[in-house]
């Protein structure tokens, strides 16, 4: 106590002070470490409120379009960036296939030029699916600068987004507030974005998807409607061909078809230049539509325009060089179909909902063929009821008219001799009359036993001697008989138009004829060819000229058969072939 008495006051009031005032300053740094850390977990808590209001608002719709934009919107807010974009990579993971910016105006964009596909620091990030982040985007050694009238950039923040085990495009930032570079905190919360991202742009392709096949079930039964009752092939083929290019989300559908080996462009939806593409021929033998024709997968095209150019394609057509991604799906076999190809392409940059509709295409091929087959079905039917007629009007004319005819003829020949000579005559002409009716009528029949797609050698001979009424001034008489079209074997009927046309030739240009008789008949064994004139006659030059002759003959003599030149009675000349029925092409 005594020595506490001793101390001097003043000494014990120094320590105290200089204690207190140390203390004072730690308190103060204390207190800043805590406000700061308070801070720190305000700016935490509202980067994260931030965080999830962006997550609920790139959820709020399903729609692809406006769910990629508001992604790249909610990005450049969160890291406090001025430009941003998302870039889609195609299908061959290694470039970029469409681009939606955030900060740049249209009028900007438009001054810049194409977007960019992938080179450079994003084809890095396409490469590596790793974030990176840049201070300054001029220093990397994968830099490759920036076009003309590109705006300025520095900071750098790019962030992958993948949908599942797929890489579906990445994010990029640059330009963060203020001139400072990304932050590990703006890595983080970005990269939470886009994980949130992915799985949004997963549910909307989904959802895309489906929206997709209830409309294809939609379509299908408008089409299985169609085809149900009578319809016109060229509106069916259009119908699909339009569905298609709706329902796969494409900018065009075309429908082509196999004719005399060539590709016929029978259907085509789009735009109105795509229009004048209709009915344009196309080789079948290219060698991307080749392979499609000859299997039964359809191709993937990523660019369209570039396969056309690299084919030799069309050129006046500069409307093709916007097409991009496609699918030519090809027409399955039908019993009666030649076969074709379905074509969808969307436009160059466009999402890709024309691949995820891949298989719906090759079911619009199948309804294709399907339409294919029921026109073909009910022209059959149609042919079936008309030779069904023909038949019927055959049999009456036949067993009824022919028959009645036939009586009637008998009757007057009856009475021939039961009657004054000037009634004979007047008889006789009128048996005459019966007769020609009744191989008239024969000829109708044979007419009516053709079936309309098949050749037809009483046709063939009509139309040959109609031609020449012209140049012989009168129009020969013609007359057959028999069963032409179905007895005549198909190797002798051009040696018949031959002759026939030999002769013609020969009375227009040397006979002076005022009359000629073409007749062509089926025997029993035999068919005979007969062109008869009343011209001047088998003279010395007519004579000569028939070496003229020379190749028809030995024509018919390889058919077995021969050709006859005579005089005719009482002047004039006759040209006749005979060939047998059994003859064949050898």
């Amino acid at each position: 106590m005594a020595g506490s008495a001793d101390r001097p006051l003043g000494t014990w009031d120094e320590g105290a002070l200089e204690f207190a005032g140390l203390s004072r300053v730690r308190l103060d740094a204390l207190l800043q470490e805590l406000l700061a850390r308070v801070d720190e977990i305000m700016d935490s808590q509202e980067r994260l409120r931030a965080l999830l209001d962006a997550v609920v608002g790139i959820g709020t719709d399903l729609d692809l379009t406006s769910t990629l934009d508001r992604i790249v919107t909610a990005a450049c807010e969160l890291a406090g960036s001025r430009y941003g974009a998302l870039g889609v990579v195609g299908h061959d993971g290694k470039r970029l296939v469409r681009f939606i910016t955030h900060g740049v105006t249209e009028e900007e964009i438009a001054a810049i030029g194409p977007y960019p596909e992938g080179h450079g620091i994003l084809g890095l990030l396409i490469e590596y699916p790793e974030p990176i982040r840049l201070t300054d985007l001029a220093e990397h050694p994968s830099s490759f600068g920036f076009p003309p009238n590109h705006p300025p950039m520095k900071s750098f923040l790019g962030v992958p987004i993948r949908t599942r085990d797929h890489a579906f495009g990445n994010l990029y930032l640059t330009e963060k507030a203020g001139g400072a570079a990304f932050t590990e905190d703006d890595e983080r919360t970005v990269s939470a974005l886009a994980a949130a991202a992915g799985v949004v742009i997963d549910n909307a392709r989904l959802y895309a998807d489906t929206e997709r096949r209830r409309r294809w079930h939609e379509v299908t039964a408008e089409i299985t409607q169609l085809m149900l009752g009578e319809f016109d092939p060229e509106d069916a083929l259009q119908l699909i061909a339009r569905r298609a290019r709706e329902v796969s989300g494409s900018a065009v559908g075309a429908l082509m078809l196999v004719e005399d080996n060539e590709l016929v462009i029978v259907a085509v939806d789009g735009p109105p230049a795509f229009q004048a593409h209709l009915g344009r021929h196309l080789p079948s033998d290219l060698p991307i539509i080749g392979d499609a024709l000859a299997g039964d997968q359809q191709i993937v095209v990523e660019e369209l325009a570039e396969l056309i150019k690299e084919l030799g394609g069309v050129t006046d057509a500069p409307e093709l060089e916007s097409l991009g991604r496609a699918i030519i799906a090809p027409l399955p076999p039908g019993t009666r179909s030649t076969g074709g190809l379905l074509v969808v392409a969307a436009e160059r940059g466009a999402l890709h909902e024309v691949t995820v509709g891949a298989d719906l295409v090759r079911m619009f091929a199948i309804q294709a063929t399907l339409a294919l087959e029921r026109v073909q079905a009910q022209q059959d039917r149609s042919t079936l009821a008309v030779l069904e007629d023909r038949d019927r009007i055959a049999r009456d004319l036949h067993d009824l008219v022919i028959q009645r005819l036939f009586a009637t003829g008998l009757q007057l020949q009856g009475m021939h001799r039961m009657v004054r000579p000037d009634v004979q005559e007047r008889i006789g002409r009128a048996v005459n009359d019966i007769d020609t009716t009744i191989r008239d009528l024969r000829a109708a029949i044979f007419e009516l036993h053709h079936q309309p797609d098949q050749s037809s050698l009483r046709a063939d001979v009509q139309a040959l001697v109609a031609d020449y009424a012209e140049p012989l001034g009168f129009r020969p008489q013609l007359t057959c008989t028999g069963p032409l079209d179905s007895a005549v074997p198909t190797a002798v009927r051009p040696q018949i138009l031959a002759a026939i046309r030999e002769s013609l030739s020969n009375v227009v240009r040397h006979a002076q004829a005022t009359e000629v008789a073409v007749e062509v008949a089926v025997t029993a064994h035999e068919v005979i060819a007969r062109v008869a004139d009343n011209g001047i006659g088998m003279d010395s030059t007519t004579t000569n000229r028939q070496s003229g002759l020379r190749n028809l003959r030995e024509r018919a003599e390889a058919l077995g058969g021969a050709v006859q030149l005579s005089a005719n009675d009482p002047h004039g000349t006759v040209l006749e072939l005979r060939a047998p029925l059994t003859a064949s092409a050898d």
